[in-house]
């Protein structure tokens, strides 16, 4: 029997097939044994779930209304989401939208595009199940190996382009060309460094700590806030004694330290003095402000970015970039936006002088959550 009639559906003799099972080679490991089915046949295999080959008019018709009903719940899902964003678009009685309006309008939105996104996605998937008939579709398949004429073309040119590029003549282009190409490998591999060393407790701890730590072995309550400058300024409660002020601090000394940019970036510090009347102490930290001044960590709890907005009428510090929104007569509170957890606060006192002091770090790491954090 030659190759030709490996893909043929003619029958064999009874002297060939006998001759053909006599020349073959001894079955290798994971093939099927002789005179096995090698190939499933379409009759062998069950049809894929689904309509079948013909329709049955009475269920063809109940799909039809429901994969109908989804896609019109669908469209109402998508002239919601349009309703919901024209409507956010109007202002509110004061000329700006509050915190409730937006937040409401984030939960519509949202809504509203997921029932459309799900009402069309459940009814293309009933359609296709339920309404498409699903029939079997039979390839022959044919010998898998290359005619030798095919077969000695591709040597011969293989061998024809490793002799232009005279990678087989010319050793040191090969030599060199592998010496060029190990290291490149390599490459990727070094930048796995990056991913080291761990920042163990850097990111726990601000320079506030290791500052109230060395002002209280020189006898001092605390470090003082100053703001900075050239030179830097202590601040004393009567500099900062009209309500809905805000501005921005740091420890005493920072500038000197190692890696002084470092650790402003991790320090840095809004100072704000709350109306008395509208100030909420947290549980815990009532002798943490000062007659209503209170300081918060300026880096924002969601990305790291700086929480630097105060608006005096609603006491909001607001983060620009995502729009995260702490209450600052509560603790910084989170009250809209991504924002995870509260800024931190700074307990706070007052030295001998009348200068505003911290008298510990902040009691929590800043800014965005790491893995490290748990």
């Amino acid at each position: 029997m030659s190759d030709n009639n490996l893909g043929s559906n003619e029958p064999m003799e009874p002297g060939d097939a006998a001759h053909a099972r006599n020349q073959s080679p001894k079955r290798v490991i994971g093939t099927p044994e002789q005179g096995g089915r090698l190939l499933a046949t379409a009759e062998s295999e069950p049809a894929p779930h689904g309509a079948g080959a013909e329709l049955d008019e009475a269920a063809a018709k109940r799909a039809e209304r429901i994969v109908a009903l989804f896609f019109l719940l669908a469209a109402l899902g998508s002239v919601g989401f349009i309703a919901a964003y024209v409507w956010s678009g109007q202002q509110g009685p004061n000329g700006m939208h509050g915190i409730e309006d937006a937040r409401a309008s984030n939960y519509a939105l949202g809504v509203a595009m997921t029932v459309a996104m799900l009402a069309m996605a459940i009814g293309v998937t009933i359609w296709v199940r339920r309404l498409m008939t699903s029939k079997q579709i039979v390839q022959q398949r044919g010998p898998l190996r290359s005619d030798e004429e095919t077969r000695a073309e591709f040597e011969a040119a293989f061998l024809e382009g490793a002799g232009d590029s005279a990678v087989t003549k010319r050793p040191l282009l090969r030599r060199t060309l592998l010496l060029a190409a190990a290291p490149l490998g390599l490459a990727p591999l070094v930048l796995l460094r990056d991913l080291g060393p761990l920042p163990e407790k850097r990111l726990r701890h601000t320079f506030w700590g290791p500052a109230v730590t060395e002002a209280k072995k020189h006898g001092k309550q605390g470090v003082r806030l100053v703001v900075d400058g050239a030179p830097t300024q202590a601040l004393k409660v009567s500099d900062f004694a009209t309500p809905g002020s805000m501005i921005t601090v740091l420890p005493e000394g920072i500038e000197e330290s190692h890696h002084a940019l470092n650790e402003i970036a991790k320090a840095v510090t809004i100072l704000i003095n709350v109306p008395a009347d509208k100030f909420k102490p947290v549980k815990g930290r009532e002798n943490w402000h000062v007659g209503g001044i209170v300081a918060y960590s300026k880096i924002c709890t969601h990305v790291g970015c700086p929480a630097a907005l105060y608006e005096q009428t609603t006491h909001h510090i607001l983060c620009p970039c995502h729009q995260s929104t702490f209450d600052a007569t509560d603790g910084a509170k989170v009250i809209f936006g991504p924002a995870a957890r509260p800024l931190p606060q700074l307990p706070l006192s007052v030295d001998k002088e009348g200068y505003l002091i911290a008298t510990d770090d902040f009691p929590e790491p800043i800014g965005p959550s790491f893995w490290e954090r748990g």
